[in-house]
C-alpha cells in the first residue's frame, strides 16, 4: 500500500493515541504479578501485539476487549518455541531479561529489522551475571537462572537495556547494582520504567552509578490506566506549527514521558502554544530555529527536523547518536527524505543541521518499514507543493493504527493509493 499527501491547510481536535511505551511495561508487569490485572485505554498495535503474545508464551492469559486487557499472572513457564517479537524492540528486551530467569533454553527471534538491532551490551550484562546468552541469524537463545550480584550496562545505546535489567531483576532471589557504564540517553524512558514498577509493587532505587534492585519482590496486580502518547502526539502537534490549527486532548501535563519536550520545543521555536487541563492547542506561527538536545527525546528527532525545514535561521538537533540503531538509522532516513523535498539539511554525527526557511516540493518517501519516518514524512509532505507518494505506507499501525483517520479529521489531504 502506498500513501498520497498533498497541500493541506488542517484545523480539529483529535485524542492523543494510548501511550506505546506504557502499553508494553503494563502488559509485562501485569504478566509477572500473582493475580489479575485490569489494564484500560490499552494501545493495541503491532508492536504491544508480539509483547502480549510473548507474555502468553511465558505463561500469562490475557483476554483483549477493544482496548481493555485482562492479564492474570504469576505463573511463569518456559516457551517451547521460540518467542516472535515481529519488529519489536521493546518486546526483545525486555522478554530478554524475563527469559534470563529461567533454567530453560529461551530462543527470541523477528523480522530482518528486528535481528539488526543492537543487543550485544545487554547480553553481555547478563553473561557478567552468569546466564548463558548466544546470538545467531535466527535469534538469541538465553539460559538463566540469573544469579548476578551485579553487572554493567552500556548506557549510550538503548535504555531498554537498562528497563529489561531493572524489571528482571527484581525477581531474582538477591539484590543486584546495575553500573552503567556510559553517558545515559533517554532517561525518561527508564524513569517510566522505575514509576510502573513501584506502581506495580516493586521499588528500585537510583545510585551513584547507576541502579540498585532489592531482591525478593513480587509484582502486585492492579487496574492500569495508559496514559496519552506524547511520542506519536507529536505529529500532529508538530503539524499544527506549520499547517493550522491542531487541538489534541488526553496528554497529562505532569507526565514523565521524556518527549512531553514537544511542547518546549514548539514554544522554542515560536510557536503559538497553550494548554488548558489535558489539551495541548498549537496554531500555525512564524517560526525561528533552535538548537535542541534531543538525547532525552530522539522519537522527536523527526518530526522536529520537519518543523526545522519550516523555520527561519538554523535549527540544530544534537544528541541523538543511538538513533543510528531504531528500526531504521533514523538520522539519515530523516535527511535523506527532506533533502530529496529540497530541504538544506546536513547530517552530523549525533543529529542534523537545517538552513531554513526551505521551499518543500512533493516526492516519493520510501519509510522502510519505519513508522516514524513515514509520519514525519507525511506531515512534511502537507507543507510541500505538489503531491507526495509514500510508498509501505502501512507501517504507521506499528504505533499509531489511528494516523490516517486522526489526520483526515483535521483535514489534511492525505489517502491510501494502490
Amino acid at each position: 500500500m502506498k500513501l498520497q499527501v498533498k497541500p493541506s491547510e488542517i484545523s480539529g481536535t483529535i485524542i492523543a493515541p494510548p501511550s506505546k511505551s506504557c502499553t508494553h511495561r503494563a502488559i509485562v508487569l501485569a504478566s509477572l504479578a500473582k493475580g489479575t490485572s485490569k489494564i484500560e485505554k490499552a494501545l493495541i498495535c503491532k508492536d504491544t501485539t508480539a509483547t502480549i503474545q510473548a507474555m502468553e508464551a511465558f505463561g500469562a492469559t490475557i483476554k483483549e476487549d477493544n482496548d481493555k486487557l485482562s492479564i492474570r499472572g504469576g505463573r511463569l513457564k518456559a516457551p517451547i518455541e521460540p518467542i516472535d517479537c515481529l519488529n519489536s524492540g521493546t518486546t526483545l528486551r525486555l522478554c530478554s531479561g524475563i527469559a534470563s530467569l529461567m533454567d530453560n533454553n529461551i530462543t527470541l527471534t523477528g523480522d530482518e529489522s528486528l535481528k539488526g538491532r543492537p543487543m550485544k551490551p545487554l547480553l553481555n550484562a547478563f553473561t557478567e551475571m552468569g546466564v548463558y546468552c548466544v546470538s545467531t541469524s535466527k535469534g538469541i537463545t538465553i539460559r538463566g537462572p540469573n544469579n548476578g550480584r551485579w553487572t554493567h550496562i552500556r548506557g549510550d545505546v538503548s535504555s531498554q537495556f537498562i528497563s529489561s535489567l531493572l524489571i528482571s531483576s527484581a525477581l531474582k532471589p538477591r539484590d543486584t547494582d546495575i553500573v552503567i557504564t556510559s553517558p545515559l540517553v533517554s532517561k525518561p524512558y527508564i524513569d517510566i520504567t522505575t514509576s510502573m514498577m513501584a506502581q506495580f509493587g516493586v521499588r528500585c532505587s537510583e545510585t551513584k552509578d547507576g541502579y540498585r534492585v532489592m531482591g525478593g519482590q513480587s509484582y502486585r496486580p492492579r487496574e492500569y490506566v495508559i496514559p496519552g502518547d506524547y511520542s506519536s502526539a507529536a505529529f500532529a502537534l508538530g503539524a499544527g506549527a506549520i499547517s493550522g490549527k491542531v487541538t489534541v486532548t488526553g496528554l497529562d501535563p505532569n507526565d514523565v514521558q521524556g518527549d512531553r519536550l514537544i511542547i518546549d520545543f514548539l514554544r522554542e521555536f515560536g510557536a503559538d502554544v497553550s494548554i488548558s487541563g489535558d489539551s495541548v492547542t498549537v496554531v500555525k506561527s512564524e517560526l525561528e530555529g533552535i538548537n535542541a538536545d534531543i538525547g532525552n527525546c530522539p522519537d522527536l528527532f523527526p518530526i522536529l527536523a520537519v518543523i526545522g525545514t519550516q523555520a527561519e535561521g538554523v535549527t540544530t538537533l544534537y544528541n541523538a547518536a543511538h538513533l543510528k540503531h531504531k528500526e531504521s538509522d533514523r538520522i539519515a532516513a530523516v535527511v535523506t527524505f527532506l533533502r530529496n523535498m529540497g530541504a538544506d539539511i546536513d547530517e552530523t554525527d549525533d543529529g542534523c543541521i537545517i538552513r531554513g526557511k526551505c521551499n518543500l516540493t512533493g516526492c516519493t518517501v520510501n519509510p522502510n518499514g519505519d513508522h516514524r519516518i513515514l509520519m514525519a514524512a507525511v506531515v512534511a509532505a502537507m507543507s510541500a507543493s505538489g503531491k507526495t507518494i509514500i510508498t509501505d505506507g502501512g507501517c504507521y499501525d506499528v504505533s499509531y493504527p489511528a494516523f490516517i483517520k486522526d489526520f483526515n479529521t483535521l483535514g489534511a489531504d492525505l489517502e491510501e493509493v494502490e
